[in-house]
């Protein structure tokens, strides 16, 4: 067999590093070291020896802070903060990381990791050697030429944007040997090179396209257009120069080894997976094996196509054949239900597969065998582990099976996104590829073989979960899972399938009343404006109210005058026609999206609606629901308020019953913080905004006036929100000035809610996230973000997301024991909707004081804090009544 031609990776340590660090959450193993940068880089590397393969290797460190960039300036990189503790305590594991994987390390006095990786690849390009450089830093883009290709970084640890010269060429209209000149015009912050002041990416492109060197553009200084940009060239001559200095990569650094004495032949399986033992890397240790080292011959097969040869797979199409399924799978299970489309509100179910070591099944639904013959297996004890067990849960009911909590499930899906909840909803696909790095066709297209991909998943989701678990156990989310978000899953499920019933008439009469009530509202706009013209047209709206009527206008877009809500809000003093609009657009979302919405959606046989509950979406933990979304009708005029009229109870003689918690997040914030004041109004029962309002205008409780209180309100939820004077400023239409005293006011007055903002922003950026009284954590990537607006940003939601995430967990638990009281109980009360800190409830009238008091205990008892929580109820023959 032939030699492979020589390949040379090669990986700048100190940026891969850093960029782990702050790419992926705070890991930390047993004995409280943290971990989550060398796992960074563990993923990296397993990525990158299984795609490059290749034949020589080595990884570059910076040797010390000072090298000879800073003889000619001081001031290199005198801008970067700090390295985090976190991260420092982490260079000596990756280095043991290096010797379990054979890898040399190189690094030398007085250079950058930038300057080895340079010298070491021209001598690669010299001998014409396929080289790839592994970076997160853009410098090392001069480094790219016909055999020299940079992998730069880009989302987690496994994803990287592929530069060569095409592609450098494409993305910046320059040659890699132009990006020198590039930092020299427009310089770089992060390592505090100057460049020119007020040269941003695109003029330096556009002066390089035309000049191709700092130096020509400076010998046709005077040919450049622009008089200010002319003399900001000229004045800072000799710091673009320098900055080019600076940017320039070093490729004669004496480096005491070539590139020959870099050859590498692989790993040995047995110590990189002992130190991933002692690392706790336990979803990585699967990963390791002989097959893997890099001498080995993989470049001809996939991933999928050993997933696909390694598993024993068996089509069932007999009830009778079960018995031989049942014996031969152990007590953990994976299954992956087969549903025909992935509407789960209206699938048919092809089938299921089912597995668990290298053996899997897929039972194959027709006439021999049916859904109901795996029904006791169903209802067991036997582990299944699944995706989504929500929707799974409501499609089995849709087909006459049942299942609960009491059946021992596992969801893959809760799971993921307890441990990674800023991505959202993700597919199985995803989290396969993030955690077992398997790359899967799409399911959802999957025709050919379908049953093959179906098994060959089924039998790797047992262990996929207990990785997932195990990092549950590690981050102590295990008790949010398993007590919380499992069991909410069939709750919602239940309410999914329960549904909401709608009267169509009423909201049909409802739509055509709306329907009168924008005509009107056009025309008293029409009058107003003076002029008639298209309400859903910013364009014309613009013009007629900046043009021609003469309103300021705020903001400018690149198609025009933006027209946008919070525009209109501070417009709105202005001219009466303003509030008109508003009201309009109001009133048009009304019509379309919930009038003519929900009859769309409102089931023909049964006159009910059944929105869908978002339990994994949320970075908060809150839920959401969408087709159609009931947590967000518009009820700012008293017609949004009114559409809730239409919802009303299955039976006659039963009732709508709504139960609120009061104030939730002020409470949490007053049991977080442990403000004295604030704990003593909530136990004493005080109307808060009230109390706040008497303190910080140091009246007396009963001369507090109206506009007092809005005040004390708008600061008391503006505080939760971490709201700046700007925002209260902008919200109460006041001064600035005013509103920054309020804040400082409501501060001096209730100083341990300032101290709680100041402690939580403090504890983000020391652990780069927050969690709520359960745990549940956010994670804040840019609370260390140069960008002073993102940081912000950060900084507020670590104020925020403790509260909010716990008023979510609070809700889902008492949701979690109100049905379980149910099921225990001789209620025939049935829970319906969710809307963020309110729970909507039909029963019949004689069962309102037992719900009530049901209710209510699980509500005002679903978590202890210092401050009691309250929760008010209501009743009525409709939604509307009810509130």
């Amino acid at each position: 067999m032939p030699s492979k031609p020589e390949k040379l990776l090669l990986i700048d340590g100190n940026s891969v590093l850093y960029r782990a660090f702050f790419a992926l959450p705070p890991l930390s193993n047993k004995r409280g070291v943290v971990t989550n940068a060398v796992y960074g880089f563990a993923l990296m590397l397993l990525r990158l020896l299984k795609d490059e393969q290749p034949t020589h290797l080595a990884v570059a460190f910076d040797k010390s802070k000072t090298t000879f960039r800073h003889e000619y300036y001081a001031e290199y990189k005198g801008t970067r903060q700090k390295t985090p503790d976190d991260l420092v305590e982490q260079f000596p594991l990756a280095r043991q990381l290096l010797d379990a994987f054979a890898i040399p390390v190189i690094e030398i006095e007085s250079y950058e990791a930038d300057d080895i990786i340079g010298t070491l690849s021209k001598q690669a390009d010299e001998r014409a050697w396929q080289t790839r450089i592994v970076s997160g830093d853009k410098d090392l883009l001069q480094l790219v030429s016909t055999h020299v290709h940079a992998l730069l970084t880009r989302r987690g640890m496994t994803e990287m944007d592929y530069y060569d010269v095409a592609a450098i060429e494409e993305r910046y209209g320059l040659r890699p040997e132009q990006i020198i000149d590039l930092k020299g015009l427009m310089g770089d912050s992060s390592d505090n090179i100057p460049g020119v002041p007020g040269v941003g990416e695109k003029t330096a492109i556009k002066l390089l396209s035309a000049y191709p060197t700092v130096e020509d553009v400076f010998d046709h200084v005077d040919e450049v257009s622009g008089a200010k940009l002319r003399e900001r060239l000229r004045e800072h001559k000799q710091d673009a120069l320098l900055s080019k200095r600076l940017a320039t990569i070093r490729r004669d650094v004496p480096v005491d080894v070539s590139i020959e004495d870099l050859a590498y032949t692989g790993y040995d399986s047995k110590s990189v997976a002992a130190l991933f033992r002692e690392l706790e890397f336990n979803s990585l240790i699967d990963k390791i094996s002989e097959e893997m080292s890099v001498s080995s011959d993989l470049a001809d097969t996939t991933e999928h196509a050993e997933a696909l040869e390694s598993v024993k797979f068996q089509r069932i199409e007999k009830a009778s054949d079960l018995q031989t399924v049942w014996d031969e799978l152990g007590s953990v299970v994976g299954c992956m239900f087969d549903f025909v489309s992935p509407d789960y509100h209206n699938a048919d179910l092809a089938g299921v597969a089912i597995g668990s070591g290298h053996q899997a099944y897929y039972l194959q639904f027709g006439d021999d065998l049916e859904l109901i013959d795996i029904r006791p297996w169903l209802q067991s004890d036997h582990n299944k582990v699944v995706f989504d067990l929500k929707s799974l849960a409501f499609a089995l009911d849709a087909h006459g099976i049942g299942i609960s909590i009491d059946g021992a499930w596992d969801d893959v899906k809760l799971a993921a996104y307890l441990l990674n909840p800023t991505d959202g909803e993700v597919e199985l696909e995803e989290i396969v590829d993030r955690e077992l790095h398997m790359r899967l066709p799409s399911i959802a297209k999957a025709t050919e073989a379908r049953d093959q991909l179906l098994c060959n998943i089924a039998v790797r989701l047992p262990s996929l979960f207990q990785q997932l678990e195990n990092a549950l156990i590690a981050q102590e989310l295990d008790d949010l899972y398993r007590f919380v978000e499992l069991p909410l899953a069939f709750v919602l499920a239940k309410m999914e399938i329960t549904g909401f019933y709608v009267n169509a008439e009423k909201l049909r009469a409802f739509g055509a009343d709306l329907t009168k009530r924008i005509a009107e509202l056009t025309q008293t706009i029409y009058d107003l404006a003076g002029v008639e013209f298209n309400l859903n047209s910013p364009k014309q709206l613009g013009e007629v109210l900046f043009d021609k009527l003469n309103l300021p206008a705020i903001k400018k877009t690149k198609s025009g005058y933006s027209t946008s809500a919070d525009v209109l809000e501070k417009l709105a003093p202005y001219h009466e026609v303003v509030a008109k609009i508003l009201d309009y657009r109001q009133l048009a979302k009304l019509q379309s999206t919930y009038v003519d919405g929900l009859l769309k959606v409102i089931q023909p046989k049964t006159g009910r609606i059944h929105t869908r509950f978002h339990q994994a979406l949320t970075a908060t933990g809150r839920l959401s629901s969408s087709e159609p979304n009931l947590q967000n009708i518009p009820i700012r005029l008293e017609e949004g308020r009114k559409l809730r009229q239409v919802f009303e109870p299955t039976y006659e003689d039963w009732v709508i019953f709504a139960a609120d918690y009061s104030q939730v997040e002020l409470r949490i914030l007053a049991h977080l913080s442990g403000d004295e004041a604030l704990i003593d109004a909530f136990r004493r029962g005080m109307d808060i905004h009230t109390r706040t309002a008497s303190d910080v205008f140091e009246v007396p409780l009963d001369q507090v006036t109206s506009l007092m209180r809005r005040q004390a309100k708008a600061v008391n939820f503006g505080i939760v929100y971490g709201i700046s004077d700007f925002g209260l400023a902008q919200n109460l239409n006041i001064p600035q000035k005013e509103a920054k005293r309020f804040i400082e006011e409501y501060f001096r007055k209730f100083p341990g809610v300032q101290r709680y903002m100041e402690d939580i922003v403090a504890q983000a950026k020391s652990k780069g996230y927050v969690t709520t009284l359960m745990n549940r954590r956010r994670y804040l990537p840019d609370i260390h973000s140069r960008n002073f607006h993102l940081r912000s940003f950060a900084e507020r939601t670590a104020m925020n997301t403790p509260i909010q995430g716990t008023a979510a967990d609070i809700i889902k638990v008492a949701m979690v024991r109100i049905d379980r009281a149910l099921r225990e109980s001789d209620l025939d009360a049935r829970m319906l909707l969710q809307v963020h800190d309110e729970l909507i409830f039909e029963c019949p009238k004689d069962e309102l004081e037992s719900l009530s008091q049901l209710v209510v205990d699980k509500m005002e008892n679903a978590m202890t804090l210092n401050v009691p929580l309250k929760v008010d109820i209501a009743h009525g023959p409709t939604w509307y009544d009810a509130k």
